[in-house]
């Protein structure tokens, strides 16, 4: 893929996210994409990735803005840079009691690509500065 090709493919994914569309996000995912977790493991596998995004769904409402997006020459990979507005809707585990709070977080995002498809995740963000904007 191109640089440009592969910034679209990126776009599209998080246009899926904040649609809400999970069939066409999981779609874009090669059947063993890497999804290395925020300060967290790493979990292999398209239905792994999926799980993990209906418990996320279901505790969190969250849009991203402020997207800029970031190929390589060879369009093998790709990084994103974007705020994260958020509600956090029901407690997860080892986490703050949710209230409903909102929260505003910088984050980014590491890809790598083979084939049209995302092959690796890798999210970033700041779980400090979160876990201080929810317990305020």
């Amino acid at each position: 893929m191109s640089r440009t090709e592969t910034a679209a493919l990126i776009q599209r994914y998080y246009d899926a996210f904040n649609q809400g569309d999970m069939d066409t996000f999981l779609a874009l995912l090669s059947e063993d994409v890497v999804h290395d977790i925020n300060q967290g493991g790493r979990e292999v596998g398209r239905e792994a990735f999926a799980a993990f995004m209906q418990r996320m769904n279901r505790n969190y409402r969250e849009q991203l803005v402020d997207m800029v997006i970031m190929a390589s020459e060879d369009g093998s990979r790709a990084a994103a840079e974007f705020v994260v507005l958020g509600e956090y809707l029901v407690s997860d585990e080892g986490l703050p009691e949710a209230k409903g709070q909102r929260y505003r977080l910088p984050a980014g995002a590491f890809f790598e690509v083979k084939a049209g498809q995302v092959a690796r995740i890798s999210n970033y963000y700041n779980l400090n500065d979160w876990i201080a904007q929810v317990s305020a």
